[in-house]
């Protein structure tokens, strides 16, 4: 095997792994982005009812649940 430079080295790398590349179609990228910000709405709501439970149960626990008005 024939000894190349550094930076030849590091040119035949990025050739190389620029020709692995391949780019999402514009309806490939759309539906990604969608997909990605619907998940972040569902994680979102998820984590506010799982708060609202916490803090409900942590106002049980400790005595300071709501009384009648």
């Amino acid at each position: 095997m024939a000894k190349v430079s550094p930076a030849e080295f590091v040119r035949q790398v990025r050739a190389e792994a620029i020709r692995k590349v391949t780019w999402p179609t514009t309806r490939e990228a759309g539906i990604t982005t969608l997909t990605v910000f619907a998940m972040i709405v569902l994680v979102a709501i998820f984590f506010f009812l799982i708060d609202l439970v916490f803090a409900e149960a942590i106002q049980i626990i400790l005595g300071l649940g709501r009384q009648g008005l």
